[in-house]
């Protein structure tokens, strides 16, 4: 790992002055937002199709056993998984050749295309088969767009945070998910709430997909009125096709892209455990409805508030410390976490729990998303986080539900999500051990 040892490009940089960080210009909060909007979206989109999947199932995929609809409807979620990764090579290639701005225009356009599929397609009782064909076309488009927003969106913020901002601008990616999940949750309660059963089964699940619709002219909008922060054509900017930056990734960036994957592992997992709580509270923990759902408001409200302290914290005292101490703590904790919540089942373990596992995944997982393309250069900052993040949660996040379920099952012990979350820290706590310090050196241009 000697060549590991610093990314190139390290003249370290002194922080801000104090007067300078206490308000980012305008531009820069505006980039903010464009930049995180695209990822916003995707989880609201994701816990707004969690919420409604066994709708969603009755009304595309009719079938005479109940549980292989639900089965069906999960499954047509997951095919968006596949796609990802080809989008992470070709949008993150595109984006290191053609900028930033015109990949998260087409991320974002492509995400519209895929949701308008979903909320707009007629049923299956209306026009057949041709509903589950159109559902999946749309969950296959918005995966690959998904697989190339993270990429360009956060080599964004990174390239246009002011100095000794970059942790916390990039923490915005995660709080974002944070935001989101929250308001999903929020609006399918509400709408729980206020329609009949018969109602929402008809009409009232798209709603949510409706709603979410009406943020994406915005998004656009404020996307085109962006400057460009990849700058000038590089040397390697003409040959930035997906398999010229595949080939520059594997030869001269191969032991930084190998050490991406096993980073983000726990993140991904304890995301993904996270948004199954709700899940798990119901029918593992025997707890009520309307206090599982909770957890998803204490998942959501826990990651919008700790990813930016994470960010913040890594700003000052550098990514590693911050990477590893959190999650330090989260291996230690989580199985008489677990425990606790299983032997004593109720509102203050169920939610406790949530908060203290949420926050300091949140923390840990700021600094580890900001640490990786801080490692590689602007020709393949974009292509590099792009892959590492597509790949890891296509095979790990698209299956960590699935896996615990399987485990709880076969083996009967409710505290497998605790043993399958200390087994991706134990991992990614490796992979940490191995990083540079990356806070205090200059991006690489």
């Amino acid at each position: 790992m000697a060549s590991m040892a610093r990314p190139a490009a390290v003249a370290p940089i002194e922080p801000a002055p104090i007067g300078a960080r206490r308000a980012a210009p305008a531009a820069s909060r505006r980039g903010v937002a464009a930049a995180v909007i695209g990822n916003a979206l995707e989880f609201y989109d994701f816990t707004t199709y969690a919420f409604f999947a066994v709708m969603i199932g009755r009304t595309f995929f009719p079938a005479g056993d109940p549980w292989v609809t639900l089965l069906l409807s999960v499954a047509t979620f997951g095919v968006g998984f596949i796609t990802r990764p080809i989008g992470g090579i070709v949008i993150g290639a595109y984006a290191d050749r053609a900028g930033r701005k015109p990949a998260m225009l087409l991320t974002i356009g492509l995400m519209a295309v895929g949701m308008l599929l979903l909320a707009l397609t007629p049923g299956f009782a209306t026009i057949g088969y041709a509903a589950p064909a159109l559902i999946v076309l749309g969950r296959l488009i918005q995966g690959f767009a998904l697989g190339g927003e993270v990429g360009p969106s956060t080599a964004y913020l990174l390239e246009s945070a002011p100095p000794g901002r970059r942790g916390l601008y990039a923490s915005w990616q995660i709080a974002s998910q944070g935001a989101t999940t929250l308001c999903a949750g929020l609006i399918g309660v509400l709408l729980s709430l206020v329609l009949s059963a018969e109602q929402m089964q008809g009409w009232g699940w798209r709603i949510p997909f409706l709603l979410g619709l009406l943020i994406v002219p915005v998004g656009l909008y404020i996307r085109r009125a962006l400057p460009e922060t990849a700058g000038e054509a590089g040397p390697h900017a003409a040959e930035a096709s997906a398999a010229a930056v595949l080939r520059r990734l594997a030869g001269s960036h191969g032991q930084a892209l190998l050490l991406t994957v096993p980073l983000l592992l726990a993140a991904t997992v304890s995301n993904f455990i996270g948004s199954y709580m709700t899940t798990y509270a119901i029918t593992t923990l025997h707890l009520p409805a309307s206090l599982s759902i909770a957890a998803t408001v204490v998942v959501g409200l826990g990651v919008l508030v700790f990813a930016p302290v994470g960010g913040w914290l890594s700003d000052r005292v550098g990514r590693r410390a911050v990477m590893i101490l959190p999650r330090l703590a989260l291996t230690l904790i989580a199985y008489p976490a677990y425990l606790l919540m299983v032997q004593a089942p109720g509102a203050a373990t169920l939610l406790g729990v949530t908060a203290l596992t949420t926050a300091l995944a949140a923390i840990s997982g700021a600094a580890s998303l900001v640490a990786i393309p801080e490692m590689l250069p602007r020709a393949v900052r974009s292509a590099g986080l792009s892959i590492s993040y597509a790949f890891t949660v296509t095979v790990f996040g698209g299956t960590t539900q699935l896996v615990v379920t399987w485990l709880i099952g076969v083996t009967g012990d409710p505290l497998s999500p605790a043993y399958y979350m200390i087994a991706a820290s134990v991992i990614s706590l490796l992979a940490m051990v191995a990083m540079p310090e990356t806070g205090r050196a200059a991006l690489d241009a």
